[in-house]
Parts: structure tokens; sequence; C-alpha cells
């Protein structure tokens, strides 16, 4: 297949022919894991749920790279956990789990501990959760050196900071003695691949390892786990909703769909030729890199017998942006303390941002992206408010917000609000969520009563896609592209004018992803909204954004029109990060 490009009813792709990734089979003949008809269902009640994992098989050689594709629900962590041993509470797997030739699904805990850590390691999805926040970054690396390979602490330290570096943690030793809540959520995913990796596994199983991580970083990864299994003939697992970026990594692909196996092969031969209509949808979900269509295409055009047309989808009206200058950023810094001298005052500071500064205008989207740990969340809470500054002035409609008293600061934060990265930690798990939703509108009293801002907050439910019964429910009963919709919907409940949104859509997979931005755009059109958007993601900031601010190490390198930073950009550092993104083959719809 000659290179060329793509031309779409929903958008166009430039596409490069790629050479797969070498692979390096160290034992021929018989496979380093089979999985042969595993189903899993949890049983619980009267009577036991529907399987959620059905009669998928797969066999991973070592130096091998198998790909296991889907969206949010399809099974791929579960039949991850099936393998490690590690099911919840409460699940039934049935089928075989053989490694190297000995089936292993019915070992005793005991065996299992001596097979994890040692000759398999597993990066989660969630290193937030995955850390003890009790306990330093590098006591916990350095644990597992110490339990498998017996090594004095001295030497598990000096390892432990060799794994560091070669993640590409900044300043190892800070690292080292940080808490998990004192690093960044790429931080501690780097943290999370470090320890996975410590004993030089036979099988490493990554779970969404790179999701939090920026493009250049992405590749250093990648680079790295083919440097292990170069080195090593280790096998890799490796499970992601996005098809774009296993391609540069995975020799074979695996995509599941509710539980199940849809469609299986070489990578190449997924990614030119689809034969599924639900992997073709994932491919086209992602935000083009040329472009910029006014909706991104959704899993529900694919899936449907019949596409939708181009002509019945309804496009918005995007105000375009004013002169007047909504929000201004002058000369910001903030700083933390990382050392305290015997006093207990502060003796060596971390400076988080550097003397920014940049303005957004009304109905204006302006993008902030730049590398995990650069500082693009600290300056997002320090334009609410809610983190503490060190020098600088947040002008929002000519108000400095660092100077404002309390009552003062309370009565304008109706104008400004946020929608985090973490949607599961963003709402109190004992609150129902139609509550979440109506406790604003009673605050800043939006509403005469308690049953109007209930009727209030079953419209905004309505607004943001879900239905004016999901107000009784509670968070967990949700999924995580539902539990942001919710997010967005509470944002939206004081009716504000300004929106941070702070890696908003990070932690979704492709499918959701397309649907929050398309939401977005409504709500931008419908109500004139300007927002602060910040993301990792190029693709999805490029796609949202009328000008585009570049941060790296807590200093803007870059800043202007979006497309014109993507077309011609000027930093060093800028051009790096467009290089590092993954560049697709080829769509085909």
């Amino acid at each position: 297949m000659a290179d060329g490009s793509y031309e779409g009813p929903f958008f166009s792709l430039n596409f490069q022919r790629k050479k797969p990734p070498t692979c390096y089979f160290w034992a021929v003949g018989r496979p380093l894991l089979e999985v042969r008809h595993l189903s899993i269902q949890f049983v619980g009640g009267r009577s036991p749920w529907r399987p959620v994992v059905s009669d998928v098989s797969f066999q991973l050689s070592s130096g091998e790279t198998l790909a296991v594709v889907g969206e949010s629900g399809s099974g791929k962590s579960l039949t991850a956990l099936a393998v490690m041993g590690l099911l919840p509470p409460g699940a039934r797997a049935s089928g075989h789990i053989v490694w190297q030739g000995q089936e292993i699904q019915d070992w005793p805990e005991k065996q299992w501990r001596k097979l994890r850590g040692r000759d398999m390691g597993m990066v989660f999805q969630e290193p937030m959760s995955s850390l003890n926040p009790l306990l330093t970054c590098g006591y916990q690396t350095a644990e597992v050196l110490r339990v498998h390979e017996g090594l004095t602490a001295r030497e598990a330290k000096k390892r432990t900071l060799q794994l560091f570096e070669s993640v590409r943690l900044p300043d190892p030793e800070r690292i080292w003695r940080s808490y998990p809540h004192q690093v960044s959520g790429g931080q501690k995913q780097r943290v999370m691949i470090a320890m996975a990796m410590a004993c030089h596994p036979r099988l490493l199983i990554a779970d969404e390892p790179t999701t939090a991580l920026d493009a250049t970083v992405q590749r250093e990864i990648l680079e790295l786990f083919r440097g292990l299994q170069k080195q090593y003939g280790m096998g890799l697992l490796f499970i992601s909703h996005d098809l774009m970026l296993v391609q540069e990594l995975a020799h074979r692909v695996l995509v599941m769909y509710q539980g199940r196996a849809v469609e299986t092969g070489p990578v190449h031969q997924v990614m030119e030729t689809p034969e599924a209509a639900y992997t073709r949808g994932l491919l086209a979900c992602r935000p083009p890199l040329t472009g910029r269509p006014a909706r991104l295409p959704m899993l529900e055009d694919f899936l449907q017998a019949e596409k939708k047309s181009t002509e019945s989808i309804k496009v918005p009206k995007f105000p375009k942006p004013t002169e007047k200058v909504l929000l201004k950023v002058e000369n910001l810094n903030v700083r933390y303390p990382i050392k305290y001298n015997w006093m207990g005052r502060a003796a060596e500071w971390l400076e988080a941002v550097k003397d920014v500064s940049f303005s957004v205008h009304e109905g204006e989207v302006l993008g902030l992206a730049g590398p995990s740990g650069c500082g693009k969340s600290t300056l997002g809470r320090a334009v609410l408010a809610l983190q503490p500054v060190y020098s600088g002035r947040v002008l929002f409609k000519d108000q400095d917000l660092l100077r404002l008293n309390p009552s003062d600061l309370r009565k304008i934060r109706r104008e400004i609000q946020v929608v985090f990265q973490d949607p599961y930690a963003a709402l109190n798990p004992r609150l129902r969520v139609g509550e979440a939703i109506a406790e604003p509108i009673r605050v800043h009293r939006l509403a005469p009563d308690g049953r109007s801002a209930r009727h209030k907050a079953m419209e905004l439910l309505e607004k943001v896609g879900l239905k004016p019964e999901h107000y009784d429910r509670f968070p967990h009963e949700f999924s995580g592209g539902q539990r942001q919709r919710i997010c967005i919907a509470r944002a939206l409940s004081v009716q504000p004018s300004f929106l941070v949104c702070d890696e908003s859509v990070a932690a979704l997979d492709v499918s959701v992803q397309a649907q929050i931005l398309n939401l977005l755009n409504d709500l931008r059109a419908e109500m004139g909204l300007s927002f602060l958007f910040i993301s990792h993601d190029l693709n999805v900031v490029r796609y949202m954004s009328h000008r585009l601010c570049i941060m790296h190490q807590g200093t803007i390198v870059e800043q202007g029109p979006a497309d014109d930073i993507f077309q011609n950009p000027q930093s060093l550092y800028t051009r790096s990060l467009l290089e590092a993104i993954p560049k697709p083959q080829k769509n085909v719809l």
C-alpha cells in the first residue's frame, strides 16, 4: 500500500505506511502465555450477573507485544487481572490460563505471590489509587527489589534511582523521597512503570500505561518497552483504547467489545483493513491531525445498521471570540517548599510556575499543553484562586482574584467553574448525583426553593445527555464518561461564563472522549462559554482551541494561534512534541 490520504464524511487524514515493529521471538515452539476460552462473571445476589468476559482466547510469545484494544467496560482490564490472579471478590473465571506450559488459574495464593513481581509485572490503570499514600515513591519501588531479589537497602536505592532515570523521571532523588501526593499524575504513572519493571519480568502487563503522559514521554516509554524486549525477551500485553498508539508498538492486536473479541490479527492488517464496524469507529473517534470538523464521529455512527449522513448531523454555530479580555494572567509565579531546615522553615523551593502571562477573550478557547509535571494543573488551580501564589496577578473582568476578600471571591466563583481530571474523585460517593448538582444552585440562591433546584438539576442532566431519573443514583452507578458529564452539569449549574477543563478527557477512552468534546462544543455554542482547556494530548487540544500555549518546566515556551503553532512551530520543544505524536497509517470507514 502506498502513502496517501483519506477523505471521509467526517474528516480527512493523511497517512504514511510504517514498517511493523521487529518481533524478537525467544521461545520458539511453546508460547510464554496462553489464554483459552476465558469467561468471567460476577456472582452475587439472587442470580448470577451476565458474563463480563465471554470466550476470549489468545497467546503471547517471548519478545512479542499483543495489544488488547477496546473502550471502557469491554473487559480488557478484567482479562489482565485474571492472568495475574487478581480478580476482585465475587468474580468467577472459567477457561484455561497456561504459563510456560503449566495451568495456573487454580494456583494457591502462595504460589501466585512468587510469580507476581518477579516473573509477571503489571502497570495498573490508575496510579492515584495504586500507590500507598503513606509511603514514599522510592520506598515502594525499592521494596519490590528487596522482596524478590534480596537486595540490601543501599543496593535497592541505587537500582531504584537507575529505574527512575530509565523512565525519564525528572530529579530522581526528589521523586525517591516524595510521597505520591507530591508528584503529578504522569509522574505517578512512571513510578508504577519503574516498579513493574524492577525485576525484569518475563511478562509485563501494561494497562493503559501512557494515558496520563504527553507524546514525548509516551514515545520514550514505548522505546523503553522495546529495549527491554530486545534485552530480556520480555512478552508484553499492552492494554489501550488508542489504536493510533498501539500501531507503533504492537505486533498483533485483539479488539474487544462488550466482553468479546470482535477482531484479531497482525497490527498492520487491522489498521489498514479493519473488518469490524467497532474497529472502524475506534479509528475514527480520535480528533484528526489535519482539519477541524465541527463534530467528531462517535461509535454509534458505525454500530448502527445505517450510518447517519452528514446532512442529518446538527452542526453547532460557534460565536467568534470578541476583542474583550475576560481573563488576564500577569507574571504569575507559584512555588512549593520541598526541603525544610531544622527550624521547620522552607530551605529549598520548587518553582512550579515561573513568570507566566496570557489572556483569554470572551468566547475564546485557550489551550494549555505540555508534559506531565510542567505546571499545567498548578496554573489552572492558581487561576481559580485555589492555589497559593507567590507573586503575580489574575484579573477576571478587571478584578484581581488573588486580592479579593473571601466574601467577594465567593460571589465571583459563580462565574468561574472547573471540570477536574478525575471524575471518580471529583464526586462525593455518599451524595446522590442530583443533589451534587442542585447543591450549588441552592447555595448561590439561583432557585426560589428546593423543588425548583431539583427541577433545574434534572434539566442539566438532560442537557449533558443523561436522564432525569438519574437524579437519585450514586456516582458508583455510572461509567467514567457519565461521571464526567455529571461533573460538567455541576459546573454549569451556577451559569458560569468561564470554564477551566483540567485534563477533563484524559482518563476517558476515545469513544467517550469524542462524546465529551462534542458536548463541550455544543455548550460553548449555546451558552457562549470561554474555556481554559488544559491537556497533554495535542490532537485534542488543537481540535478544541483557538489559541495555544505550550508549557515546559513551569514556563510558557510558545503561544499563538493553534493552527499556526502546529504548522510552523518556533520552539525546539514544541517541534519535539509534534514529532512524537503517533501518526496513523490509514483509516477505513
